[in-house]
């Protein structure tokens, strides 16, 4: 699983935009895919302002294309008449294999395609990593969290002992 790495001082221009915190602990992430988006210019300039939210998003294949479905971007005040729409549908730009895998496992293995976090790669374009996940039951949250819990009480103890 590939992960989206740290901003460092060697690339300026690396920088989260939006992060779905909630996806890893509303979903078990199976696999993950680097998506290029299909934006307009007033959307671009509103994400390097930091305005915007993937939380209550999804992504979605239909006709062969990969979509973003219900990703809010802030106006940019400074493009009056050549505005966007803040929750218009956006094209994901994946290869035809991704595109294939994703369907497939939408489809045929009901797993859901869940943004994870959106961001300006070191090159200074817009990127989205999209997690292929399935939904975790309510007891599985709850092992995840007692989980958790264990591992903070053993680290405590170690700190306090050791």
């Amino acid at each position: 699983m590939a992960q989206v790495k740290l901003s460092s001082k060697s690339d300026p221009n690396y920088k989260v935009i939006a992060e779905n915190r909630r996806a890893r602990f509303d979903y078990a992430i199976e696999d993950d895919v680097e998506c290029g988006i299909m934006l307009e210019g007033s959307e671009v300039k509103s994400l390097r302002m930091g305005g915007s939210n993937i939380a209550e998003s999804y992504a979605a294949v239909e006709d062969g294309e990969l979509w973003l479905v219900n990703s809010y971007i802030a106006p940019y005040k400074q493009a009056k008449t050549f505005g966007h729409e803040e929750r218009r549908r956006r094209k994901l730009l994946v290869s035809r294999k991704q595109l294939a895998e994703m369907w497939n496992a939408t489809q045929r293995k009901g797993m859901t395609l869940v943004p994870m976090v959106m961001y300006f790669n070191h090159r200074g374009m817009a990127k989205i990593k999209i997690g292929i996940a399935k939904g975790k039951k309510l007891h599985d949250k709850r092992e995840d969290a007692a989980k958790r819990d264990w591992s903070r009480q053993k680290s405590r103890l170690l700190k306090d002992h050791g």
